[in-house]
């Protein structure tokens, strides 16, 4: 497998198989979303895009960074959206990396999203596979937690699972860790870093497709089912 590690801004072409890795915390908070029974996730490209989905359909779920904010349901995270009942539900997401690395690469054959919480599965999705762009979303491509999650899940796709210790040291020593415990982020929630780092917490990986004018967001593989106590 040929792989490569690229910012948002670095893409110059559609690939054909990307991996969108945003761990703390917006597909951290996505599994945890389908974990707790959310249908589908739509991915809004703006936070006007989002309220106006939300006002078109009230019954769904909107979401986003940051402090709560009038429109949105809930915050882009682990530990509140987690005592959430979402089953059935439609869940709308914005956030500042996560969602933006996966619209952009909304052409490709195949989008995974990723984070620690689902890296088996999609180390599993990706076999075979003969190239993948691995989209490194945080901190226009230098996050240590995103980078640290893609490296893990190349070398587990590419062979014998590699020993997960030194790639959950790099993220829990991330700038993002840091700003996550120490509520320099809003909205944040105190197990937020925590859970963002149990590796292969879920079965399913995570894959975005065009739907009815829309990129959404749906388990990929195996069915998604309420995160373990």
């Amino acid at each position: 497998m040929e792989t490569s590690f690229l910012a948002i801004g670095e893409l110059t072409a559609t690939p054909s198989v990307a991996v969108v890795v945003d761990v703390m915390r917006a597909f951290t908070t996505a599994a945890w979303a389908f974990a707790q029974g959310a249908e589908r996730i739509v991915l809004a490209e703006s936070l006007d895009a989002a309220l106006e989905l939300k006002a078109r359909h009230p019954e769904w779920v909107a979401l986003k960074d940051g402090a709560p904010a009038p429109g949105f349901d809930a915050v882009n995270s682990p530990g509140r959206i987690r005592g959430t009942d979402l089953a059935g539900r439609t869940v709308v997401q914005k956030t500042t990396a996560g969602t933006v690395g996966a619209l952009a690469v909304q052409g490709a054959d195949l989008v995974l999203c990723a984070s620690f919480v689902v890296a088996g599965a999609t180390a599993r999705a990706l076999r075979g596979r003969p190239e993948v762009t691995f989209v490194v979303t945080g901190e226009d491509g230098r996050a240590e937690e995103d980078l640290a999650c893609a490296r893990y899940i190349a070398h587990r796709a590419t062979g014998p699972a590699p020993d997960p210790a030194p790639y959950l040291r790099r993220a829990a020593d991330s700038t993002a860790a840091a700003e996550l415990l120490q509520h320099v982020r809003k909205g944040v929630h105190e197990d937020d870093v925590r859970l963002c780092l149990e590796l292969d917490r879920f079965p399913f990986a995570m894959s975005a497709a065009p739907e009815d004018g829309l990129t959404v967001l749906r388990p990929y593989g195996e069915r998604a089912g309420r995160g373990r106590p």
